[in-house]
């Protein structure tokens, strides 16, 4: 508990929020990429049916409706973590 006190008063709580919120902005782009370039590359699908360009584009559409949840999730997190910045640098400049 005194370690998390302890970043928190030097400011380093913000700076991990800021380094997981770009690490999980990768993990998510990255598991996007893959899907889509899985569903992409594939001549056929599991029916036999064969993947038109306009099968494909609606394929990876349909993967992105998931990924809009943690999408809205992290843009309320940067949001968050653009206040907390803001809200700090106005304390740090009166008490400076």
């Amino acid at each position: 508990m005194a370690f998390i006190l302890f970043v928190y008063k030097r400011g380093g709580l913000v700076k991990l929020a800021w380094i997981a919120w770009w690490i999980v902005n990768a993990f998510w782009l990255a598991l996007f990429a893959a899907g889509s370039i899985f569903l992409a590359q594939r001549d056929v699908d599991a029916t036999g049916s064969i993947q038109t360009p306009e099968i494909i584009m609606l394929n990876i559409l349909v993967l992105a409706l998931p990924f809009l949840i943690p999408l809205l999730i992290q843009i309320g997190w940067l949001v968050a973590m653009l206040v907390i910045k803001n809200k700090r640098n106005k304390e740090m400049t009166v008490q400076g």
